[in-house]
């Protein structure tokens, strides 16, 4: 019988920050949804420079929570590949959100800023439309 998991707070701020609150999560996940990477040494090449040992905590933690699943990679078997689930494509607006608020009040690299304020500037349907992307990519589902 699975244990029903105890949290502090049921506030739902509280609930979704306890999974995706700090700076490496939705690094890892802006790392999948917007720059394509898939597997473990990818993401230790971003530029925020993520200590390993990090990211494997953090890569397990988003698997627990059902965000993230891990599979061989067919192409190299000493490979994971990991992928979005649902749930973890279902963040996508928030990632926009807060790329929509550094854009208009951090010193953001213009071109990564201009990537963002396109979807940002195409709305819903263009945020729904990454998503479908992403569904395609992580979930073979169209």
């Amino acid at each position: 019988m699975e244990k029903k998991k105890v949290y502090k707070s049921y506030c739902p701020q509280y609930l979704g920050l306890d999974v995706f609150g700090d700076k490496w999560t939705l690094l890892i996940i802006r790392d999948m949804m917007i720059d394509g990477k898939r597997h473990f040494r990818e993401f230790l090449q971003s530029e925020e420079k993520i200590a390993s040992n990090i990211l494997t905590n953090r890569l397990n933690m988003l698997e627990a929570e059902g965000i993230v699943t891990r599979h061989e990679d067919d192409s190299h078997k000493q490979k994971i590949i990991y992928s979005l689930t649902q749930k973890g494509i279902d963040l996508f607006p928030i990632i926009m959100a807060i790329a929509e608020w550094s854009v208009t009040y951090q010193p953001v690299d213009k071109e990564k800023a201009d990537r963002a304020k396109q979807i940002i500037a195409g709305g819903a349907e263009a945020q729904k439309e990454v998503m479908r992307i992403l569904r395609r990519q992580h979930l073979g589902k169209f």
